[in-house]
């Protein structure tokens, strides 16, 4: 007895040595990505990426290695077993996009993967949660499948559904049913009479004639043992007639059902061929897709009926499919976010207008669906809906081309809701019903792309809360199918030139990682072979813009890789930006850029665009301001590439870049500035910042031309912005990088025309096309003052020549009248938050690093140290270096 419990002793004692002698760190891996996405079933590549954060409750934790397991089944998941990677202790700071250096991954296969860190004490972290990916289907040599459609008297049905009986046996431990779906046109799946996830208006757009998109779905929980029923419903969306890349008429799909099964080979159970039948659905598009007619859909008969095909798909006609050939182009798996419903409103008002005719005010204006449960109707009973973001001058809905139609059965469940269109809207008119509809019968389901939220910001001053609170939620509404759209009702487009202007904010505020991979993909499929660009991406047809539109190839891949860190963005798209500046040196002459011919895909040549109506000049048409801007522009892009070429290892072409700056810099301030009147091209807003942005002004020059623009600013503007679309992120931009708080927050708190103040009090919840409120009411035109909310009166802003929030600096700009803010955003490596207040002689901060970044705090003229955590530090060149984790500042402000 005794000896058993000294045996039991010395067994405790061994264990309390093993565990003193491995001490476990106090980092805490999570948020584990492949290809900056959660669990990717399908990505494009066979060499994957994975990227992780640490939360550590440490002060001044790091990462110095790391060890990645990758393995075919999650019971291979261990340093033992890991059959396709093993990195072994790695030596490395790194965690963002960390490359897979195993064996050969197979497409169609899925993969499980999981990582650990070791801490600063050379301290092991616990493992991370087990995570997935998977390897699309990377050549058509991996497919099996054909693309079928449903013909039509003249084409194809625009909303057809699909079926096919199979059978199958429920997956077995390790096995997972992946099903392939290349839709031309948007789809939903459906087995055994449930909806597949929760997905909506899949997939993402591309340029049909040179790409289409991939989406591949886990269906294991939704498959039986025996006989399934698979439907596939498609959707014309983008795939409409007239537009290039386009064939039949109509939509088309191929799709692969496959089981995988650890490290065996996919075994593929189902693939789309003339043996699937088809049936026209109770949808009836209406109108083809193009600008301002975007139309809606019909629906016939009630909801019993329409779910019928799902339910019971035997009491149907089914016909016989067409196999259809569609033109050469590169089927690619999609990497940005599914669409998702993210948000639910129900109405604020419902106005009768007349016996059978309602106006409902969602309260907001809004991107995505309208529900509706019709109170009585009589059989045949056509009630229509019309959208509109705004009211017209007389109170009416404003005519955007937007409408839904139902046609009622007279009985069961008479509802209507979007399935393969989406509108822009707030208002609702409703005519042809017979009573009123009660509020909870109606819905209204705001959808975007599932990105993620990245940040926060509030400060003492309500009327910067408002204006930022705008900014954040049109951004919302305009990013559905994986890009930016210039505004969802009338255009639909994605302009470069409103993606340039609110690119820093936009991936401020959220996560777009993915959704720019997606765009860039697009841009980098629309340049034609003599480098010209048009000026939205994907390019159905012609629309206006200029330079600053076509750039946007190199600055949202700078900017990209700037805030993610993701190299493979610049090596892609490198070439494409040069040939794209070839194209522009053709149309340089003595070394200034002039107006290019409009073509079938382009047209315009902007400058600036969408200025104050009876506001200083109006720039966009003055050819001295287009060419001043254009050329400016131009003199960043080369800036960025000369950054790019660096990062590239191409430091012969930097140089290159660099001396076409220096010299383009020369020639805009010899042409455009005007020695008597001391200002650029027409003196405006847009005119004086942005050479100064640029660098083209002599440094002797600079504190003149700011005096000029603030007071002409004051007096020929009345102290408004005086810019559009291009200039309001230049503004910004300047702003910040030149310390000037007070002359931005000055404009922005003017509550009479222009600004958005103004907007606000005329009742905007989006941000507007023009500053006075013509023809849309959500869009992308003025949303890059973003930016400055979280750089300047924020504080947080990246060290230039650092990527991915690496290294920050920490600089609040201080308006006055503006006494506190809390700001965070959540950069690659996690949150960084900073929550400052200010007396007339104190700054109090609390900051939060994220660990693998570090925060350098600007310290005002003449103040040499800081208590920070209670003790005295001593600044270094007026800053205070900081590590990771979370601390309390103080400094005088005088």
């Amino acid at each position: 007895m005794k000896l058993t419990k000294l045996v039991k002793l010395l067994c405790l004692l061994n264990v309390l040595g093993m565990i003193a002698c491995s001490q476990t760190s106090a980092l805490k891996v999570v948020d584990p990505k492949c290809e900056n996405l959660r669990d990717p079933l399908a990505i494009n590549t066979s060499r994957p990426r994975f990227s992780w954060k640490l939360n550590s409750e440490t002060n001044g934790s790091r990462q110095t290695a790391y060890q990645l397991l990758v393995a075919s089944t999650p019971g291979n998941l261990s340093e033992e077993q890991a059959d396709c990677w093993n990195s072994g202790k790695i030596l490395s700071p790194e965690k963002i996009m960390i490359d897979y250096k195993g064996k050969e991954l197979q497409p169609g296969e899925l993969f499980y993967w999981k990582v650990r860190v070791w801490d600063e004490n050379d301290n092991v972290s616990d493992w991370s949660k087990t995570a997935r990916f998977g390897i699309g289907l990377l050549d058509e040599s991996n497919w099996k499948a054909a693309y079928i459609g449903y013909p039509s008297e003249d084409g194809f049905f625009q909303t057809p559904q699909f079926r096919r009986l199979f059978k199958a046996e429920k997956a077995g431990r390790d096995e997972v049913y992946l099903l392939h779906v290349n839709s031309l046109g948007y789809h939903e799946i459906h087995i055994n009479g449930q909806k597949v996830g929760d997905a909506v208006l899949s997939p993402a757009v591309s340029q049909f004639n040179k790409r289409s998109l991939i989406n591949t779905y886990d269906v294991t929980s939704y498959i039986k043992r025996g006989e399934n029923n698979l439907i596939i419903w498609l959707g014309s969306g983008w795939y409409s007639e007239g537009l290039p890349g386009v064939t039949g008429k109509g939509p088309a799909v191929r799709a692969q059902l496959a089981k995988v099964s650890g490290n065996r080979p996919a075994e593929t159970i189902v693939v789309t061929d003339d043996s699937w039948s088809a049936r026209n659905s109770e949808y009836t598009r209406i109108s083809n897709w193009w600008t301002g007619r975007y139309g809606g859909e019909e629906i016939s008969g009630n909801l019993e009926t329409q779910n019928l095909p799902f339910t019971e798909p035997e009491k149907l006609t089914w016909n016989k499919v067409t196999l259809v050939e569609v033109p050469n182009h590169t089927a690619t798996p999609q990497m940005v976010e599914p669409n998702r419903i993210m948000q639910e409103f129900t109405p604020s008002t419902i106005v009768r207008l007349n016996d059978s005719t309602f106006l409902v005010d969602m309260g907001t204006t809004l991107t995505g669906w309208f529900e509706i449960t019709f109170p009585r109707l009589e059989k045949g009973d056509q009630v229509v809906m019309e959208y509109a973001d705004h009211l017209d001058e007389n109170g009416q809905i404003a005519k955007q081309g937007q409408i839904d139609r139902y046609i009622a059965s007279g009985n069961g469940t008479e509802r209507f809701r979007n399935r393969f269109n989406y509108h822009g809207f707030r208002y609702v008119k409703i005519s042809n019903l017979r009573e009123a509809p009660e509020k909870s019968a109606i819905k209204a389901l705001l959808i975007h792309t599932d990105f993620e939220t990245a940040s926060d910001f509030e400060c003492s001053d309500t009327d910067l809360n408002r204006i930022h609170d705008m900014i954040h939620y049109t951004l919302r509404c305009l990013g559905l199918g994986g890009y930016l759209v210039d505004c969802p009702q009338i255009e639909r487009l994605g302009y470069g030139g409103d993606g340039n202007a609110s690119t820093l904010t936009a991936q401020t505020m959220f996560n777009l990682a993915p959704l720019y991979n997606n765009w860039l993909d697009a841009w980098s499929d629309v340049i034609r072979e003599d480098g010209s660009m048009p000026h939205t991406a994907p390019n159905p047809y012609a629309a206006g813009g200029g330079p600053y539109w076509c750039g946007f190839i190199i600055s949202a891949s700078w900017h990209t890789y700037r805030n993610y860190g993701d190299i493979r963005i610049l090596e892609r798209y490198y070439p494409v930006m040069q040939k794209w500046l070839e194209y522009v040196d053709k149309y340089s002459p003595e070394g200034l850029l002039k107006r290019w011919p409009d073509t079938d895909y382009r047209n315009w040549y902007l400058g600036d665009w969408a200025t104050p109506d009876g506001v200083g000049n109006p720039n966009h048409l003055d050819e001295r301001s287009v060419d001043l801007v254009n050329n400016c522009y131009l003199s960043v892009c080369f800036s960025q590439m000369a950054e790019i070429a660096g990062y590239l290892g191409k430091s012969d072409e930097r140089r290159v870049y660099l001396e076409k700056k220096e010299q383009l810099n020369r020639r805009i301030h010899e042409t455009y500035f005007d020695n008597e009147k001391g200002y650029y091209a027409t003196g405006s807003q847009i005119d004086l910042t942005f050479p100064m942005l640029a660098g083209a002004v002599p440094t002797e020059l600079r504190d003149k031309l700011i005096e000029t623009l603030k007071e002409k600013t004051e007096q020929e503007s009345g102290g408004h912005l005086n810019t559009g679309l291009v200039g309001i992120p230049v503004v910004m931009e300047w702003a910040t990088s030149n310390n000037q708080p007070d002359f931005v927050y000055s404009m922005l708190k003017k509550r009479t025309y222009p600004g958005y103040l103004f907007m606000l009090e005329n009742g905007a919840t989006t941000t507007w096309e023009h500053w006075n409120g013509a023809r849309s009411r959500i869009h992308n035109c003025f949303n890059g003052v973003g930016q400055w909310f979280y750089e300047s009166v924020g504080g947080i802003r990246q060290i230039e020549g650092k990527t991915a929030y690496s290294e920050l600096l920490i600089d609040p700009q201080i308006p006055s009248g503006v006494t506190w803010a809390k700001t965070r955003i959540n950069t690659p490596n996690g949150w960084v938050s900073l929550h400052w207040e200010s007396s007339e002689s104190r700054m109090k901060m609390e900051l939060e690093i994220p660990v693998g970044s570090r925060a350098n705090i600007k310290l005002p003229d003449n103040v040499t140290e800081a208590t920070v955590n209670r003790e005295l530090q001593t600044a270094v060149g007026q800053l205070v270096i900081l590590s990771s984790g979370k601390y309390s500042v103080e400094y005088p402000l005088q």
